[in-house]
């Protein structure tokens, strides 16, 4: 199992990030949130990790805290909750907005979710209220979060690409290509990176 990274962001668009760890490249799939708090490309990070192995692929998966890593963990236990799910979720809004949902039996919140059908929504919050303390408790224990080193403060140029990389991220955590180029339109885009139009556009989608 490879449980923490830490190396240099070589290259990433997300939800996919390459990082160069003493020569050696890991694709990893990260959550947006994630994503926010990376630093510039080729700068170091620290990543706490979960592998996922699959008869056709070994997919690593990578969360800036242990906190989150912890939930992705917790999620993926439920029964029609895969992988590509519990980062889709983990994408539309922190853990503290998710704990919300699942005490409050917010369904409506969860369904807006790309692939959270109304009955997935009912299972989240039937399974995980009895496991909400413990998962907590537990990343409480473990501590810590992503590191990245001082220049992560730097500040991205923005790409010329952002908004069709957003486009592209969004398609990505599972939402139809025609939804996302509708959330993306309705961003104030200029002179923001993919990042910021990302969480933007999952903001007004998601959080209501």
């Amino acid at each position: 199992m490879i449980a923490r990274l830490r190396g240099r962001v070589v290259w990433k668009q997300a939800p996919q990030l390459l990082i160069d760890v003493n020569g050696v490249g890991y694709e990893v799939e990260a959550t947006m949130n994630t994503f926010y708090t990376l630093p510039l490309e080729n700068s170091e990070i620290t990543l706490y990790t979960h592998l996922v192995v699959r008869e056709d692929a070994q997919l690593l998966y990578g969360f800036a805290s242990e906190a989150e890593r912890t939930m992705f963990r917790g999620l993926i236990k439920i029964n029609g909750v895969g992988a590509k799910m519990a980062l889709t979720i983990l994408s539309g809004m922190s853990i503290d907005e998710f704990a919300v949902c699942i005490r409050e039996s917010d369904s409506a919140t969860l369904t807006r979710l790309p692939g959270v059908g109304k009955k997935t929504a009912e299972r989240l919050i039937i399974e995980m209220r009895d496991r909400l303390d413990k998962l907590f408790i537990h990343a409480a224990s473990s501590g810590g979060a992503g590191v990245p080193t001082a220049d992560s403060a730097r500040v991205a140029p923005v790409r010329k690409d952002a908004v069709a990389d957003a486009v592209s991220a969004l398609a990505a955590l599972g939402y139809k290509a025609a939804e996302a180029s509708r959330m993306v339109r309705v961003v104030q885009t200029e002179g923001l990176e993919s990042e910021a139009i990302i969480r933007a556009a999952l903001q007004a989608t998601v959080i209501k």
